[in-house]
């Protein structure tokens, strides 16, 4: 059995051959025939079927590894000891049994609940059953795992410098020049995501659905979808404020073709963020729009476009990681396809916890019973000069 690291080499020899075929068959015009363009589209094919086993293989390990770990936690102290503290509010285990028997409808309340109702009639989820949500939306919500996110827990106002002082040269026994620095303000506030799913009764009955996971992970899977469309393109408007938008990132370069990007452009486009910034710059784009890029080559023949070798790590563009997501626009006309910058100047502001509330009646004449899980989340760029954005002509 291939292992990563073998499937690794062999798609990057994959793609290195791929590459030597479309170089010795191009002609004195730079264009190949149609009879070696579909022998290069299989070789690409072909390395792109390798990651996606790769991208299989790396979560397969994951899971094993996972599933691997100890079932108990090793007494680590006397048995006779009685300094052991007990978790206590949405930490402890009765909460989460309780909170459980809510799901399920069971009629047994207890007093530990009670202590934790939403004001928008739910429930405030365990830590325990938090921590899944968030676990699974930064697998599905590339946007989380490069920007800040913070807790806020009401409307939050955070001072950007906009002008800077300035030094001056001064005589001796010269009088000092003033500097007057301003500073602006950007506003976090939350936006209400909710998310609505049905179970029928009988899979509520059945003590074999695990109804736990069932609900976390679907929730998971609505809200990072939700948000990362939110973070990429939101108007600001009822939702997020977008990094591809008028307020999202700062134009870094402008193009005169509406349909074609090259290398020359990419180097503008890395070159129009400060110094500062690139140290920990990525690329963010959509698979598209890096499908375009991964033919381009510089003035010394090589590949923009760089394979990861090393698993967990992202593929690079001229050295820097690459992120994709399938909610940045495309290329267009005065389209903003392509993000490069610091994505620590994305805040990604989460108010208090989630909460989820269990409808009784509403579905009840189809058997079933709705769950509503409700998140409230702000985002926008803070310093929009630390992104910069290409856009088309």
């Amino acid at each position: 059995m291939n292992t990563i690291l073998d499937l690794r080499e062999k798609r990057t020899k994959l793609w290195d051959n791929a590459k030597e075929f479309l170089d010795s068959k191009r002609n004195a015009d730079g264009f190949i025939s149609e009879e070696d363009a579909c022998v290069y589209d299989k070789m690409e094919a072909d390395v792109v079927k390798l990651g996606k086993e790769i991208d299989r293989l790396e979560k397969q390990s994951a899971i094993d590894m996972e599933l691997s770990k100890a079932t108990n936690n090793p007494l680590l102290e006397k048995p006779t000891s009685k300094l052991k503290k007990s978790k206590i509010g949405r930490a402890s285990d009765e909460y989460r049994k309780d909170f459980l028997n809510v799901l399920r409808g069971k009629p047994q309340i207890y007093n530990v609940m009670q202590e934790s109702i939403d004001a928008d009639g739910g429930y405030l989820v365990p830590e325990e059953f938090e921590k899944q949500i968030i676990t699974a939306l930064e697998e599905n919500n590339v946007i989380r795992t490069i920007a800040k996110t913070i807790t806020t827990a009401a409307e939050r106002k955070i001072p950007v410098a906009a002008t800077h002082s300035e030094a001056k040269w001064t005589p001796e026994n010269g009088a000092y020049i003033e500097s007057n620095p301003t500073f602006a303000q950007k506003t976090i506030d939350a936006f209400k995501l909710t998310d609505l799913v049905k179970v029928s009764t009988e899979l509520l009955q059945d003590s074999m659905f695990d109804l736990e996971s069932y609900i976390s992970s679907e929730f998971a899977r609505a809200f990072g979808i939700a948000e990362e469309q939110a973070f990429c393109t939101g108007t600001g408007v009822g939702q997020p404020t977008g990094i591809f938008t008028e307020q999202g990132g700062e134009v870094g370069i402008t193009l005169t073709s509406t349909t074609n990007i090259n290398c020359d452009n990419i180097i503008d486009l890395v070159h129009s963020l400060k110094s500062p910034y690139r140290r920990n710059a990525v690329f963010l784009m959509n698979d598209a729009t890096i499908s375009m890029l991964r033919k381009l080559k510089d003035t010394n023949g090589a590949y923009l476009w760089q394979p990861s070798l090393q698993a967990g790590e992202p593929d690079r563009l001229l050295g820097y990681p690459l992120y994709t997501s399938p909610y940045v626009p495309t290329v267009a006309a005065e389209a903003l396809p392509i993000a490069f910058g610091d994505f620590s100047n994305y805040w990604i502001a989460d108010r208090m916890s989630r909460s989820v509330q269990r409808l009784n009646e509403l579905y009840a004449g189809n058997g079933q019973v709705g769950f509503i899980a409700t998140e409230r989340v702000d985002a926008k760029v803070i310093l929009p000069e630390g992104i910069k954005l290409l856009k088309m002509g």
